[in-house]
């Protein structure tokens, strides 16, 4: 048998010539020829048509026999400052290096982070469940920890909490939550992603964000143990605290 079922918790649709050869040793090339000699079935049925949307945890048969996705990949990551959020890049490093080649053929990121921003990284290639952690409309969590250039103003918070309109935009930001921790230092909540937000929001407070780090993904906090660089998978537990709103 080859793979493994996929998750039903987070189950998704797929191209069938896609799952074919996700599942198989076979090139995309050649799971549409072997869909259209009619050697695969789905559900006791022979079919022929490579671009069918199927359950990703539907029954499919090639020449016979039973086939499935491997399980899904759910990792988390130490992201360094300086590496690129994109699967490559021309002229720079990207954190997609720091993953053996297959892994990273398989994953995507799951909410990128800036270049010079550090901290908890995720990435997976299970589309609905990265959709649940990085839709702005779901409005799960992600804390961080800001410096700042200087010391912050006073009514801080309270501007966090109503919202702000920045720069070259017609729509207030949704509601945050900010904790002074030194008069320089803060604990940032947000509930959407827009680009740059945390720092342009310090911009329009005529501050300046000068280092950056995601602490934390709705319920999930970043592992302690991981040194800038350094990933690993997820437990069932962490892939669901992720997907869930955060505090």
């Amino acid at each position: 048998c080859y793979g493994y079922a996929m998750n039903a918790k987070f189950n998704s649709r797929i191209r069938l010539d896609h799952l074919l050869s996700q599942a198989t040793d076979l090139s995309r090339k050649q799971a549409k020829i072997e869909i259209r000699k009619k050697r695969v079935s789905l559900q006791g049925e022979v079919v022929r048509d490579p671009s069918l949307l199927v359950d990703s945890n539907a029954s499919i048969e090639w020449q016979g026999e039973l086939i499935g996705l491997p399980a899904p990949l759910y990792l988390m990551m130490h992201k360094p400052a300086g590496l690129v959020c994109a699967r490559s890049d021309r002229t720079q490093a990207t954190v997609m290096d720091l993953l053996p080649q297959d892994v990273a053929e398989r994953v995507h990121i799951v909410g990128r982070l800036d270049k010079d921003t550090t901290g908890l990284l995720l990435l997976t290639d299970d589309g609905v469940w990265s959709h649940r952690v990085s839709a702005p409309r779901l409005g799960c969590s992600k804390g961080y920890i800001a410096d700042l250039a200087e010391d912050l103003v006073a009514g801080a918070e309270q501007h966090f909490a109503e919202g702000m309109l920045l720069r070259n935009e017609q729509k207030m930001t949704r509601p945050a939550q900010l904790e002074r921790l030194t008069s320089r230092q803060v604990r940032v909540v947000l509930h959407e992603g827009r680009y740059h937000q945390v720092r342009r929001m310090f911009a329009a407070l005529g501050n300046r964000v000068t280092a950056l780090h995601r602490q934390s993904v709705g319920g999930l906090e970043l592992d302690a143990q991981l040194q800038p660089g350094q990933w690993r998978e997820l437990s069932e537990a962490e892939i669901a605290a992720a997907a869930a709103p955060g505090n």
